[in-house]
């Protein structure tokens, strides 16, 4: 079930820091730094499930158990990327039940036509805002728990203006998300025209590595009216560079010496990380007494 600590910490005001979770090891470490909210993003997870990109492929199956694995072994509520709710409005509420049956704590849901594409990339179109509302309205129906809430996303911003934009995530406001996402704002004035003229909790989406948004620090984001923050990308976007540097230095050394801690995990922090004492101490309670006195 949804973890009720999200909505408490968005109604006592304080802000939340969500780092980008795209696999097990990367909600592993994640889970134990502190954070009000790991978020499982959609991009990541496509590619380091399916290793293709975030362009609508992955399907309804593919992404549900992945996030809900991410719930289950993490200690931290999880916010995750449901797309546009992969399909119509059946679908959506398919996809809030299964969801929240899966542990996830809040749900992304966008206005994005079918196939979507990711938020920072072109090409993206949007279906007529009155549909969307609708989707809102399902999957605020569909949810067995108010602790489970719901994100609206619109992708307006980029084919249809911020004017469009805003008025897209007053109405979705409307129509029962608890959280707005308005995707891709391009300036620091864009994003405290939303604070101001939006009254709702509102999540940023600060893109390393080249978004179309400017990435502010969580101090100036929560004094201009923002309550989120989300980093998806950092995750996967460290590890796609160190292991590319650590491939690199085996293939012109033929050896991994001199890489350093700052980008090769030492082993036996990576089975602590992993769980392996645990397993470790299990074999040793049911080890066969010849066993034992064998150590």
């Amino acid at each position: 079930m949804a973890d009720k600590r999200l909505k408490a910490a968005l109604a006592a005001k304080q802000f939340v820091v969500a780092p980008g979770i795209h696999d097990m090891i990367s909600a592993r470490i994640a889970d134990r730094m502190g954070f009000q909210a790991l978020y499982a993003t959609g991009y990541g997870t496509v590619a380091s499930h399916l290793g293709v990109p975030d362009a609508g492929i992955a399907t309804y199956s593919d992404m549900v158990s992945r996030m809900g694995r991410f719930a289950r072994m993490s200690s931290t509520p999880v916010i995750a990327d449901a797309d546009t709710g992969y399909g119509g409005l059946l679908n959506v509420r398919h996809t809030v039940m299964g969801y929240e049956e899966a542990g996830i704590t809040a749900i992304q849901l966008e206005d994005q036509e079918v196939p979507k594409k990711c938020g920072h990339t072109p090409g993206r179109r949007v279906i007529p805002a009155e549909e969307m509302a609708l989707k809102i309205e399902v999957a605020v129906e569909a949810r067995k728990s108010e602790d489970f809430l719901i994100i609206a996303r619109t992708d307006a911003r980029t084919g249809l203006g911020l004017e469009e934009a805003i008025r897209r995530g007053k109405l979705y406001r409307r129509a029962g998300a608890d959280i707005v996402f308005i995707e891709s704002p391009e300036t620091e004035d864009e994003m405290k025209r939303i604070g101001q003229e939006i009254d709702a909790p509102l999540l940023a989406n600060n893109v390393d590595g080249g978004g179309r948004t400017p990435i502010l620090s969580a101090e100036t984001l929560a004094a201009i009216g923002y309550d989120i923050a989300i980093y998806p990308a950092l995750g996967f976007l460290t590890v796609a560079a160190a292991l590319e540097r650590s491939y690199a230095h085996l293939r012109e050394h033929g050896v991994t010496h001199g890489l350093g801690a700052e980008v090769i995990y030492d082993f036996a922090r990576m089975n602590e990380l992993m769980g392996f004492p645990e397993v470790w101490e299990f074999d040793r309670r049911w080890a066969r007494p010849e066993t034992r006195a064998a150590e």
